[in-house]
C-alpha cells in the first residue's frame, strides 16, 4: 500500500478508525477495523501497534510512525 491519497497516509488510517472513542485499547482499534469492513492491510497494520492504550489519535498517530 502506498503513502498518500488512498494509501497508508496517518490520515487515511484515522478514517479507517471512524467511531472509536478514546482512551482506546488496540483491541478497541481492531473492533473498529472490523466493523467498518476495512481491507486486510489495515487490519494487518492495527495488529502490528503495540499492545497498549492509545489516549487519542495523536497515540494511534505515533504509534503508526513507530512501524514505518
Amino acid at each position: 500500500m502506498t503513502r498518500g491519497l488512498g494509501g497508508r497516509s496517518p490520515a487515511n488510517l484515522q478514517k479507517f478508525l471512524a467511531g472509536v472513542h478514546y482512551p482506546a485499547s488496540k483491541q478497541d482499534l481492531l473492533q473498529a477495523v472490523r466493523k467498518n469492513n476495512e481491507p486486510r492491510e489495515i487490519m494487518d497494520l492495527v495488529e502490528n501497534m503495540p499492545d497498549e492504550e492509545f489516549g487519542g489519535p495523536q497515540d494511534v498517530q505515533r504509534a503508526y510512525g513507530d512501524l514505518e
